[in-house]
């Protein structure tokens, strides 16, 4: 970001320009499904401002004139938001999300809304009403030279990967170079899976640093606005320009946020990190397993101390998450009913019906499956044997990273995922609630206890494709954090993706690092 906005400040690229640029990207990557909606007459007129700015020499900073874009579970003022639910195709909101307004108010230029699993609820970005979302790793180079397609036909139209989800399409966006920086959201994991897939980075701050105004909830004591960008700086640049006390959200933090420049570590003999041992988790590949040993590695022959640790309740996290995040999403799915804003049912025999038919029009089976869940685990019978003990369990979780860190370590070292990312064909075999309690078991821990966590794009796997590791920190720390993602980032050198479709197009400003030295 810093390269880019340097380049429109000195004139060797106009707002417009980049903005131009990023649209024909969009289209000649439209095979991806990352976008649900192209907000292209709004992004050239704000393009536009931007460029008279920047000749008045009165830029509002370094976002001015940036292309960005946002999962459509975030509220834009005259730009459809659907949360890739027919229950609300063609609503428009009359107001913007608190984040969504900051990204404009410093003259961040909106592309559109991206792809998601319907209402967020997913972790493959396959489960939305406008279709899955595909991986631009698909389609690069790395990939295509280790797949072997078992035919011709198979090759584009069966062999092509998910991204994670359920922030897919923001994922894909960053990592197709059609946008710098996109918002996801994160309740389990829901930016830091997709960034590990599409090898981007994936930042879920701090429960309460940032403003959930205008997010659409999921799980409202666990949803947190998701950044995803191409290098750990530009994680640094967002989270500066989007955190701090919002009186809209009362659970954002009173103090003012400071936004930071992160330093260039050279020293880490005085850090600890922890290495999670329930995190060897069933179903972790051998090849992650070996990458995140070769990570911890890194750090100890660099002066680092690195620890073994014990978080002994992470293994009853999946069971609690369901739990919990079910009841929430019974009660947060309660207003669409049908009368004040989405989608209504043509069946009019009595309120009752219509209000079912509404409901089942609207839903798919996965959200409809998780309000029943959750009324379950609600019933005045089963409130203190499930809900209540699920709350019990979630302190147990929170209280394992406090003693953690209390202990000494300054920040935990995890896979992201269990393996890379799957092909599309084979991971819809299995049902969505399978595949999320798989999905999620490395990043929901940092939800429940509400921890920062960061996914850094690491290396590529034996099939070409993006595997990352995930660093969490102490609660607010995100400047150590992002500090020590930063030391690693740099360490690992993560290669750039290969695809034709960007290299059509002059790329000059779409500068990254070239080598893959950690592989």
């Amino acid at each position: 970001l810093s390269q880019v906005s340097a380049a429109l400040k000195e004139g060797r690229v106009t707002p417009t320009e980049l903005c131009q640029r990023c649209l024909a990207l969009i289209k000649s990557t439209k095979f991806l499904n990352a976008y649900i909606t192209v907000a292209e007459e709004t992004a050239l007129k704000q393009a536009k401002e931007s460029e008279e700015r920047y000749k008045r020499g009165q830029p509002l900073g370094i976002l001015d004139g940036i292309p960005v874009a946002v999962k459509d579970n975030f509220n834009t003022a005259g730009i459809e938001t659907t949360c890739a639910s027919n229950m609300l195709k063609g609503y428009i909101s009359p107001y913007n999300a608190t984040v969504v307004q900051k990204l404009l108010d410093q003259g961040a230029v909106l592309l559109g809304k991206t792809n998601l699993d319907e209402f967020a609820m997913g972790s493959g970005s396959t489960d939305g009403v406008f279709g899955p979302v595909r991986n631009p790793w698909s389609y690069s180079k790395q990939y295509k030279e280790k797949s072997v397609p078992k035919s011709h036909s198979e090759d584009e139209d069966s062999n092509w990967v998910i991204t994670g989800g359920s922030s897919g399409g923001s994922a894909a966006a960053v990592s197709s170079f059609t946008c710098f920086a996109a918002l996801g959201s994160d309740t389990g994991g829901s930016t830091r899976n997709p960034a590990a897939h599409c090898g981007v980075v994936g930042l879920k701050p701090t429960y309460g640093l940032i403003s959930r105004h205008g997010l659409i909830p999921l799980v409202n004591s666990m949803d947190v606005p998701g950044i995803l960008t191409r290098c750990v700086d530009d994680a640094a640049v967002l989270l500066g320009s989007l955190a701090g006390h919002d009186p809209k959200d009362s659970t954002t933090i009173q103090d003012d946020f400071k936004p930071f420049e992160l330093p260039n570590l050279t020293d880490v003999s005085k850090l600890s990190i922890g290495i999670p041992k329930e995190y060897h988790a069933p179903g972790l590949s051998s090849e992650i397993l070996a990458l995140w040993s070769k990570a911890a590695d890194l750090f100890k022959n660099a002066g680092a101390k690195v620890v073994e640790v014990s978080l002994p309740h992470t293994r009853y996290s999946i069971v609690c998450y369901h739990v919990l995040c079910t009841a929430e999403v019974a009660s947060n799915m309660a207003r669409f009913d049908g009368l004040e804003y989405g989608h209504r049912s043509d069946k009019k025999e009595s309120t009752e019906s219509m209000y079912a038919a509404t409901r089942r029009e609207g839903f798919n089976d996965v959200v409809r499956g998780r309000i029943l869940s959750g009324n379950y685990f609600l019933l005045k019978q089963n409130y203190e044997k499930y809900f209540v003990k699920a709350l019990k369990v979630r302190r147990l979780i929170a209280n394992d990273f406090m003693k953690v860190f209390r202990s000494g370590v300054d920040i935990l070292l995890t896979p992201t995922t269990l393996s890379d990312a799957a092909p599309y064909m084979e991971f819809i075999q299995e049902d969505n609630r399978t595949r999320s309690a798989q999905d999620d078991i490395l990043t929901q821990a940092a939800n429940m206890a509400g921890l920062p966590a960061i996914n850094v794009p690491t290396a590529l796997s034996e099939r070409g494709l993006p595997v990352g590791l995930q660093f969490i920190g102490r609660s607010f720390q995100e400047k150590q954090l992002l500090t020590v993602a930063k030391w690693f980032e740099k360490q690992v050198q993560f290669p750039m993706i290969q695809l034709e479709e960007v290299k059509k197009h002059d790329n000059s400003v779409f500068q990254h690092q070239k080598s893959a030295s950690f592989s």
